[in-house]
């Protein structure tokens, strides 16, 4: 039986998702045995960008022509496409400013050549595109990576946490920093998988991983405006990974 065919490509990001890839270490070399990688530029010079692919891991946010016309093409040579990482399945840190006016802020970097540039409002890719399977995180866990090409590889589904971060804070037995030390933590509405790691360093949950599937927003927006934040700093902390009405 002939192995899957895989493309990873990056869009508008880090890269940092990718990198967590190729850091699997020795596991790498147990996945590329299982999976026929075509089409990864950070991995290698020869490419194939033309054939059709099983399944298709796709980083980062569209932020230009060029990132969308690459992203439909994708789409349309792949079997399974998955968006992975915060970028490519809220809109990530990128997505923060959609809201105002472009060519005002290509003015303000780049002067009279702004308008010059092939850039545009960040958008997630199910915004232009259908996807099959998201992997949240910034950058993605090694782990769900791993379970995601262990479950397609078997033709299921993989499953990740649906609850917060908060109720990992609670198996590890931290210290709630909300409300026992009156810090601004989202970790109440924000998707768990990540072990709480800030919160277990004592740092503030950040959204990071965008929002949990029964996320309650107005019951943290109450609660924090009880311990006497401003509600659109809330709002404007809220939608730093996650944009789209996360913080309403």
């Amino acid at each position: 039986m002939s192995k899957p065919t895989v493309g990873i490509f990056g869009l508008t990001g880090c890269a940092g998702d990718q990198l967590v890839i190729l850091n699997c270490e020795d596991r790498l070399l147990d996945i590329v045995a299982l999976i026929d990688i075509r089409d990864f530029l950070m991995a290698s010079s020869e490419n194939d960008d033309a054939c059709p692919l099983d399944i298709a891991l796709v980083e980062g946010a569209v932020l230009s022509r060029r990132d969308a016309d690459k992203l439909r093409a994708i789409r349309q040579r792949s079997k399974i496409l998955v968006a992975l990482g915060t970028c490519a399945v809220w809109g990530g840190v990128a997505a923060m400013d959609r809201g105002t006016d472009r060519a005002r802020l290509l003015e303000e970097v780049y002067g009279e050549r702004g308008l010059e540039y092939d850039s545009s409002p960040a958008q997630a890719l199910h915004e232009l595109v259908k996807v099959d399977l998201n992997i949240t995180g910034c950058p993605v866990e090694k782990e769900h990576f791993i379970a995601a090409v262990a479950a397609l590889l078997n033709g299921d589904t993989p499953l990740y946490p649906e609850y917060p971060v908060c109720t990992e804070c609670r198996m590890r037995e931290n210290n709630c920093l909300l409300i026992e030390r009156g810090e601004l933590c989202c970790g109440p509405i924000t998707a768990g998988g990540c072990e709480a790691r800030c919160p277990e360093l004592r740092v503030p949950c950040a959204g990071c991983r965008g929002p949990a599937g029964d996320a309650n927003v107005p019951s943290l927006m109450a609660m924090l405006e009880q311990k006497g934040f401003d509600r659109q700093q809330l709002a404007a902390r809220l939608r730093t990974f996650a944009p789209d009405g996360v913080a309403q």
